[in-house]
C-alpha cells in the first residue's frame, strides 16, 4: 500500500469526484482510477461506490476515518528519518573520563542540546579501561578519555594535554613555597587513583625515579574527591589542574617545577565501525572545543598526531 494511494482516496472523498481529485493532485484521471483500484486490491475490499455521486462503503468509512492519521504518521516518520540521516535527531551514547566529564563536557553538551533539541544523549563516566570495554561491547558510540592500552580494534585521536599540579593542605610545610620539585616530596603520603589508572602509573614511575620509593600512599578511586581528602589532611595529591581548581578552603595548589607530564585526552573510537550522523556531529563539536582549549604539550609527551 502506497501513501500516495491513500492521499488520492482521501482527496476523492473530500472533493466528491475523481476528476476534481485528479486536478487537485495533478494526476491524469486514469492514474487516479488506477490508484483506487490498487488500493482496494491491496485491502481486499471495496472502498467507494461509483455512481452519479461517490459514496463510501462501510469499509470505506472506516478507512477514511483513519486515512488522515495514517498520512500524518507517515509524514512524521518521513521527517524523523530525514532528521536522523541529517544528524538532527537520534540517540547518542558517549563515554567520558574525569576531569573532562565534570570540567569541560557540560558546557559542550549544553550548547549541543540547545542546537539539537531532538537528539537524546546518554553519558557514561569512567576510566579509560571501562570506557574501552564499553566501546568494544558497543554500549557507547565513542569515548573522550586518555588513551587506554594500544589496541588494533580502536583508534585514538589525541586532542588536549591536561597539565598537573600538587594539591596540599594549607598547613603543610610546602604550602608557603612558590613551587616544589619532585625530589622534595620524599616521605610524603600521596593520594592515588586505582593501579590501572594511566595517570597513577606515570606518576609512580616519576616518583620511583626521583624518590627511590620513599613515600606512602592511600588509594582514592575518584580523582575529583582527592581535594576533600587533602582538606582532611590525609595526604597530598598530584592531579590534573582541571580536577583540583579552584582550590577549596583548607587546600592550596602548587606548581611542581620538574613535572612535565599529564594525561592526553582524545577521542577513542572503534576502528572501522561507523557511527550515526548525530553522534558524528557531537564528536566534531567535542573535537573542536577541546582543540580550542589545548595548551603546551612537552616535546617528550607530545603525541605524533594532534588532529
Amino acid at each position: 500500500m502506497e501513501m500516495r494511494m491513500i492521499k488520492t482516496f482521501q482527496t476523492i472523498v473530500k472533493l466528491g469526484s475523481f476528476q476534481q481529485a485528479a486536478e487537485a493532485l495533478q494526476y491524469s484521471q486514469p492514474a487516479i482510477t488506477l490508484h483506487i483500484q490498487k488500493l482496494e486490491a491491496d485491502l481486499g475490499t471495496k472502498l467507494l461506490d461509483r455512481g452519479k455521486k461517490i459514496k463510501l462503503t462501510e469499509a470505506g468509512k472506516i478507512f477514511y476515518a483513519r486515512a488522515d492519521q495514517l498520512l500524518k504518521e507517515y509524514e512524521y516518520l518521513t521527517h524523523t528519518i530525514a532528521d536522523i540521516q541529517q544528524g538532527k535527531a537520534g540517540y547518542v551514547r558517549i563515554g567520558v573520563s574525569e576531569p573532562t566529564a565534570s570540567h569541560r563536557l557540560p558546557a559542550i553538551l549544553s550548547a549541543f542540546v540547545e542546537q539539537n533539541p531532538r537528539i537524546k544523549l546518554s553519558v557514561r563516566i569512567g576510566d579509560s579501561k571501562l570506557l574501552n570495554d564499553l566501546l568494544m561491547d558497543e554500549q557507547i558510540d565513542f569515548a573522550v578519555c586518555p588513551s587506554p592500552e594500544v589496541s588494533l580494534e580502536t583508534d585514538f585521536q589525541p586532542l588536549l594535554f591536561e597539565p598537573m599540579a600538587l594539591l596540599l593542605y594549607d598547613t603543610h610545610p610546602f604550602a608557603l613555597l612558590r613551587e616544589v620539585c619532585l625530589q622534595d616530596l620524599k616521605e610524603q603520603q600521596f593520594l592515588f587513583t586505582p593501579p590501572n589508572c594511566p595517570i597513577r602509573i606515570r606518576i609512580e614511575q616519576l616518583l620511583a625515579e626521583k624518590l627511590d620509593g620513599k613515600y606512602q600512599s592511600i588509594e582514592i578511586s575518584n580523582i575529583r574527591a582527592h581535594k576533600y581528602y587533602v582538606q582532611a589532611k590525609l595526604g597530598i595529591s598530584i592531579a590534573p589542574i582541571a580536577t583540583i581548581c579552584p582550590a577549596i578552603p583548607g587546600t592550596v595548589i602548587k606548581k611542581i617545577a620538574d613535572l612535565n607530564v599529564g594525561p592526553i585526552v582524545g577521542i577513542l573510537r572503534k576502528r572501522n565501525t561507523p557511527i550515526g550522523s548525530a553522534s558524528e556531529r557531537l564528536l566534531q563539536d567535542i573535537q573542536s572545543a577541546l582543540l580550542q582549549h589545548n595548551i603546551y604539550i612537552p616535546e617528550f609527551e607530545r603525541p605524533s598526531k594532534m588532529a
